[in-house]
């Protein structure tokens, strides 16, 4: 069984784990596909950031790829968790009982059943367990909104964690609660508004900046399409050869966000660029494979966008590969496309979510008068 230790470390500030395992090409592929996982260039590992979710749901993928996790040295230099204030939590949970634990792994096969995405039921088993031990530490009989809202309190407000923390908890524990078959729709659950943030969106010049950064075909290839599709990662990383309809002009996006099939735009040059791009790699299933087969990794090309930009001298804040389909969207916007076809082409449920792209549309500012031109 391959060994990965987890070892506490600070980066970009904030407390995070290092993955160190042995040069093995197996479990390097093996991690890259974990999707808390990231590659640090400046640090030369892999990583994720410190938080409790974070911490039991890649503790069990790590596992359920049988791999041995050595997290010793995590207990000898427990790290406080990133979401949590300065104040360790007022609570000490007890270990779950067996028959409790049974019950979790019950909830977990449920949700699968449900077709949960794999993320998602990582997360809800790891909230539902603090839950479930905050139970058995009360001595509670039975689950209800009550305990719920007493854990609310005693655990995550007191503890110091985020909303969007608390968000998850409170989902993932209404999902249990369904699975006990718990009234849950007259519950009188409400969750915390999160912080409504604006996109970032990157300008046409840098787009093409970051782009001539990048001489790898593969690399180039990938985060061209994403832009010029408004792709999510995911979407562009399940995407296969077949999905390319050059006689239509159109990608089909198959079972997104959602579950839902939609069409997006295909480029005249990307497909250009992609048929270059097959003819050298040859990819067998997924258009974009990882040098063992399967879909290429999300993390991998995070770091490839980062290395573009600065290679690029683009020093903005926060850019990610989502930031590559906002700003798809933010420059159709700009370029005059009607609104509704935006959110067609995006996938997304309702207008308002594609409405957030007026507040970052450059033109659109532009041409507000400023009332102080008038003085």
């Amino acid at each position: 069984m391959r060994t990965i230790a987890i070892i506490p470390m600070k980066h970009e500030g904030r407390q995070a784990y290092q993955l160190n395992f042995d040069n093995d090409n197996i479990v390097k592929e093996l991690i890259n596909s974990l999707p808390y996982v990231n590659w640090s260039a400046t640090k030369k590992c892999f990583y994720a950031f410190n938080d409790e979710i974070i911490f039991k749901a890649l503790y069990k993928q790590l596992r359920d790829l049988n791999l041995y996790v050595d997290y010793s040295q995590i207990q000898k230099n427990p790290v406080r968790p990133s979401m949590v204030a300065k104040t360790s939590n007022p609570l000490s949970l007890p270990q779950l009982s067996e028959t409790t634990q049974k019950e979790l792994a019950r909830f977990a096969r449920w949700m699968q059943e449900k077709r949960l995405a794999a993320s998602t039921v990582n997360t809800y088993h790891a909230v539902t367990a603090l839950f479930l031990q905050y139970l058995q530490l009360k001595q509670a009989a039975n689950p209800d909104v009550l305990w719920l809202q007493r854990f609310n309190h005693d655990y995550i407000l007191k503890g110091g964690h985020s909303i969007s923390y608390q968000n998850q908890c409170i989902n993932g524990i209404k999902k249990y609660f369904a699975f006990k078959n718990l009234e849950v729709e007259s519950m009188n659950i409400e969750r915390p508004r999160k912080e409504k943030r604006l996109p970032v969106v990157l300008s046409k010049e840098e787009i093409k900046k970051i782009f001539e950064a990048i001489h790898n075909l593969k690399h180039r290839a990938l985060l061209s399409l994403i832009y010029s599709a408004g792709l999510r990662i995911g979407e562009a990383l399940a995407l296969r050869p077949q999905d390319i309809d050059r006689h239509r002009m159109l990608i089909h996006i198959k079972m997104a966000k959602g579950k839902k099939d939609r069409y997006t735009l295909l480029s005249a040059n990307i497909l250009q660029l992609l048929e270059t791009y097959y003819r050298t790699y040859k990819p067998k299933i997924y258009l974009f494979e990882g040098q063992d087969g399967g879909p290429y990794s999300a993390s991998s090309a995070q770091q490839v966008l980062k290395k573009a930009m600065r290679k690029a001298s683009i020093l903005k804040q926060g850019i990610t590969l989502h930031s590559l389909r906002h700003s798809f969207a933010t420059h159709l916007l700009e370029g005059g496309t009607d609104i509704r076809y935006i959110q067609s082409l995006l996938g997304h449920n309702s207008p308002n979510t594609t409405m957030i792209y007026t507040h970052v549309s450059e033109k659109s500012l532009k041409n507000i008068k400023n009332p102080f031109d008038d003085l």
